[in-house]
């Protein structure tokens, strides 16, 4: 076994992440986790994968909580200090993982921010003079569609009555219903998306793919100027979720349009619905 270097290491762990199907963002997070990582070993004289030790890992984590990294942002980089070591192991770099010694912190999880009716109807107001956002936001609102998926979606994946998105990352291709809001949204900035041959449904003026962390920031400027406080692009996901709870949609529905690879996922929302109305098959607008 050759040595590697740590930086070069980095380098092909962001390629394997690509051939795997991850999103850009995803790849731009680990990718930063493992440099950061790399960056602080390097201060420690040590510069190739076989030289790291559990303990080298510790000290790093140690580091980030003194400065001032919470709980849940440094279990997230030992989720990506794990994935790249599962990485160095596939590809025959390390016999041994000293990812696995390192526990992780434990945190409580904050509860999901879910919309009440007023505010998603104040988001609605702000954005009603932008096509393009109005549709992204009802999209997101009515489909309970992930971002990522929103982003990669393509003209030919919009039907009269449903999306089909696309294999996203680890989860599978699915259909996901259009209902009469989100339809008369999304065909309002269709008739107005400017004419290119990029087939993405969501494009920048001058043609462009409209990337994530664009559309994110144009979600939460939104969310400013309707006096929302505290609220996420995700919180959009989380209250179409909420909404469809209380309305008594059937979970094994709900799981499938959501994308959830297991239904416990979609039962931990039940927590946040105190009343739950006579179990439904129909999705209702929000």
């Amino acid at each position: 076994m050759n040595p590697v270097r740590l930086s070069e290491a980095n380098a092909q762990f962001k390629n394997y992440l690509s051939e795997k199907g991850r999103s850009g963002s995803t790849i731009v997070a680990y990718g930063k986790d493992i440099a950061q990582l790399v960056d602080y070993l390097a201060q420690g004289k040590k510069s190739f994968v076989h030289e790291v030790t559990k303990d080298d890992l510790s000290n790093f984590l140690d580091k980030l909580s003194k400065e001032g990294y919470t709980p849940k942002s440094i279990s997230r980089k030992i989720n990506s200090i794990r994935t790249f070591y599962r990485f160095l192991k596939v590809t025959n770099n390390i016999t041994d993982d000293p990812s696995l010694l390192v526990e992780h912190p434990k945190y409580q999880l904050a509860p999901p921010r879910i919309l009440t009716p007023t505010e998603y109807r104040a988001l609605r107001d702000a954005a009603r003079n932008d096509a393009r956002m109005s549709a992204i936001i009802e999209l997101l609102l009515q489909t309970g569609i992930r971002i990522g998926e929103l982003t990669n979606l393509r003209l030919s994946d919009v039907t009269k009555d449903s999306l089909k998105i696309l294999p996203f990352e680890k989860h599978p291709e699915r259909m996901v219903p259009l209902n009469k809001r989100a339809k008369e949204a999304l065909d309002e900035y269709l008739e107005i998306r400017p004419k290119v041959t990029e087939d993405h449904v969501f494009v920048t003026k001058s043609g462009k793919p409209f990337l994530i962390r664009n559309i994110r920031t144009s979600v939460e400027r939104y969310f400013r100027l309707a006096e929302i406080p505290n609220a996420k692009v995700n919180d959009l996901r989380h209250t179409f979720v909420a909404h469809h709870l209380k309305h008594g949609v059937s979970l094994v529905l709900l799981s499938k349009v959501l994308g959830h690879k297991r239904i416990s996922t979609t039962e931990r929302y039940l927590q946040y619905v105190p009343e739950r109305a006579s179990e439904s098959t129909v999705l209702s607008e929000l």
